[in-house]
């Protein structure tokens, strides 16, 4: 696929990515709220604005992305959806365990998932046509 004007080139495929990254079967558990830790440092800060926007979310579409934990039961990824949960009284919410990560691992992630969402753009255009669709 031609890449666009000032598009960086893909990262060459690594190829001592772990078999067993490839292998992990990831499950979703139910687990009750209260059993699901905070991770003290995470960096990534939710507003109360926030939390009521995932919290609408979650009443209109349902509990769809799943709170990314570590074998302690502590947040990798989705405090905001943990807090959301809190908000609306949820007694249990989904989770995925990442036991394949190191704890180097898991903290690279932590950031890299909260700062990925910051690096995209919309395309105005196609933006503008899916809010018409729902309007």
């Amino acid at each position: 696929m031609p890449r666009k004007s000032g598009q960086s080139s893909l990262v060459e495929r690594d190829t001592s990515f772990s078999a067993r990254r490839h292998t992990c079967q990831l499950k979703v558990e139910y687990l009750p709220v209260e059993q699901i830790k905070r991770n003290p440092a995470n960096p990534r800060i939710h507003t109360e604005k926030q939390r009521e926007q995932i919290a609408r979310s979650i009443k209109q579409f349902g509990f769809n992305v799943p709170i990314l934990i570590d074998e302690k039961r502590i947040v990798v990824a989705g405090h905001g959806r943990l807090d959301a949960a809190e908000f609306l009284h949820l007694t249990s919410v989904p989770t995925i365990q990442l036991k394949h990560l190191t704890d180097d691992q898991r903290v690279a992630f932590m950031v890299a998932d909260n700062k990925f969402g910051e690096n995209s753009s919309w395309d105005k255009k196609l933006l503008g046509e899916q809010l018409k669709i729902l309007s």
